[in-house]
């Protein structure tokens, strides 16, 4: 259980505290409508569904509050680096920031539909108590409130029936109208939110994904018009209604019981999430402020299988290997920022990006650098740049580990293009303070163009660890998972010779994919009783692979081998 705890993305101590949390106000809510004398007469009108409305809406505004925290990237990056108050296991929980964000999204969602399927009931009740016949309780509470000196319970006051009266109800009351328009919202938000649209209509993903200014602003006020009704203390202390309500028909007389009197329950959603909200609006400010200063596009370099390297500079930029930025091209869009992982090395006087060109935003960069074009392109004519960070990521945590596993698919080698040229500065100059003793790198590539721009980089480290004496410091494995039979039998061909025909590299290109399980058990023999860090950027089906075989590779006892699975989330 410990090994899946620390390879799972979230520890289960942490989704148990925070289902406990739902679980426990839902409950807690619940009882609070279903038994106390205050809401006695609104249950009679009611029945259940006004516990089952409340209830939820109580876990919405918990969630609301938590909804926010994850995406607060700039307070992330500070906890994670202030390693007084954030210990390795605690950054690692940091880094499924998304995971969280994401689980709370769901349980809005569920909370959301409960609480509105309650509250159609309620209004379809509340519209209907306003027409039975006099003679009954629910007619007489529906009443209250007719009559000068009364307050009502039956926030309906209209004589019109369903389905009119509930199409009233949700389009002219506050309560109504905002709550059809943020379920609107978290509808479109969620919708928009799939992997398909992000992947294949991002633009559609981020602006959709803006509407939560609107249902905030809608969740705040949403409780305003305080239809939720229950009877006053001061009514209470006078008119038990679990005495009274038998005598109905004589409130108010001599002798009998007294009008009871209502009021409603003040807006409650705001003392949840004010804080968060405050912290969020911190975050788009100093995301503004950043944004605001110059940043230089220095070169662009094109390289093969539709990627560009953008190398830029900023006064006072400092980073960490295996961060990312937030980049945003007002000549493409005024709005938009897309993540990328940094591939330039802290050591190195500028900062670099690769962008694979995949979707309108990534086109509309390359046409805007030059790319498209076949001459020279000068720098003053390069578009102008904004960009915020750097963020923190799981790559940090590479040189904490004395052996790590370094896996990257595609473009998704980026981040470790970072920390493997870090440790190549790091060797060129001292490397006797460097904890990380053993890389071991695997790179799956479909095309062979994909290796291009990226051999350079390993051929000038395969020869600083040969200069060095220290050749067994990194292993790597290149795949070609996408090849034909023509391909494969000129390989073969030229197997035997000193450089491999695809990278130019002393290690042959491998084909096919890597048997995992092989791969784990002899490096575990390798290294046995070592924490053993597994680093992905790669696909959801490759980091379900890799995290089963750090939990199945990884001994029950503490002294035994153990890897530690990181995925970059962003």
């Amino acid at each position: 259980m410990g090994n899946w705890v620390e390879n799972e993305g979230l520890s289960i101590f942490v989704v148990l505290v925070w289902l406990g949390l739902n679980v426990f106000l839902f409950w807690w809510y619940y009882l609070a409508y279903d038994i106390p004398p205050k809401f006695f007469y609104t249950r009679v009108l009611l029945g259940r569904a006004l516990a089952l409305a409340r209830a939820p809406a109580a876990c919405l505004n918990f969630n609301c509050m938590l909804i926010l925290l994850p995406v607060c990237r700039n307070l992330l990056s500070f906890l994670r680096g202030s390693s007084a108050c954030c210990s390795t296991r605690v950054r690692r929980q940091l880094d499924r920031n998304l995971t969280f964000h994401k689980m709370v999204a769901w349980m809005i969602a569920l909370h959301t539909a409960i609480h509105t399927i309650a509250h159609l009931f309620n209004v379809e009740w509340s519209v209907q108590a306003r027409l039975e016949e006099k003679g009954n309780l629910a007619a007489v509470l529906s009443s209250l409130g007719d009559n000068p000196h009364e307050s009502y319970i039956n926030f309906y006051r209209k004589t019109i029936g369903n389905p009119v009266g509930g199409l009233y109800v949700a389009f002219t009351y506050l309560a109504g109208l905002t709550g059809v328009i943020i379920t609107l919202a978290l509808i479109l938000i969620i919708t928009s939110s799939t992997k398909t649209i992000r992947r294949s209509y991002f633009e559609v993903f981020w602006y959709t994904h803006h509407l939560f200014v609107i249902f905030f602003i809608g969740l705040v006020i949403h409780g305003a018009g305080r239809i939720v009704r229950g009877q006053t203390a001061e009514s209470l202390a006078e008119h038990n209604p679990e005495i009274c309500y038998k005598n109905f028909t004589h409130w108010g007389k001599k002798g009998a019981c007294p009008i009871p009197q209502f009021a409603g329950n003040p807006p409650m959603t705001w003392k949840w999430v004010v804080g968060p909200m405050f912290l969020y609006l911190c975050e788009r400010l100093v995301r503004l402020w950043r944004s605001q200063q110059k940043v230089v596009i220095t070169k662009v370099v094109i390289h093969p299988f539709k990627t560009i390297e953008v190398q830029m500079m900023k006064k006072g930029f400092k980073m960490e290997v295996g961060q990312y930025i937030f980049v945003k091209c007002p000549t493409v869009s005024k709005l938009e920022w897309h993540p990328f992982t940094l591939t330039s090395a802290p050591e190195e006087d500028y900062f670099s990006i690769h962008v694979r060109i995949v979707g309108d935003w990534t086109e509309g960069l390359f046409n805007a650098c030059g790319c498209d074009k076949q001459e020279f392109q000068e720098a003053w004519k390069l578009p102008k740049i904004a960009v915020d960070g750097p963020f923190g990521t799981a790559s940090e945590d590479v040189f904490s580990y004395e052996t790590v596993m370094l896996v990257g698919a595609g473009i998704g080698v980026t981040p470790f293009a970072s920390v493997l040229k870090s440790v190549w500065y790091k060797y060129c100059h001292d490397a006797t303070n460097l904890k990380l003793k053993k890389i071991y790198f695997y790179w799956l590539c479909r095309d062979t163009h994909a290796f291009e721009w990226f051999a350079d980089l390993l051929q000038s480290l395969e020869a600083q660890m040969q200069e060095r004496n220290n050749a067994e410091f990194l292993s790597y494995n290149i795949y070609l998972t996408g090849w034909d039979e023509s391909q494969a039998t000129h390989f073969v061909m030229h197997h035997e010779e000193e450089k491999d025909v695809i990278t130019g590299l002393k290690q042959k290109t491998l084909y096919g994919r890597p048997n995992w399980e092989n791969e784990f058990k002899t490096i575990a023999g390798q290294h046995p009783g070592s924490r053993i860090g597994v680093f992905l950027c790669g696909p959801e089906g490759l980091a379900d692979t890799l995290n089963k075989q750090s939990i199945s590779n990884s001994e029950a006892d503490p002294r035994g081998v153990h890897f530690i699975f990181n995925k970059e989330n962003f």
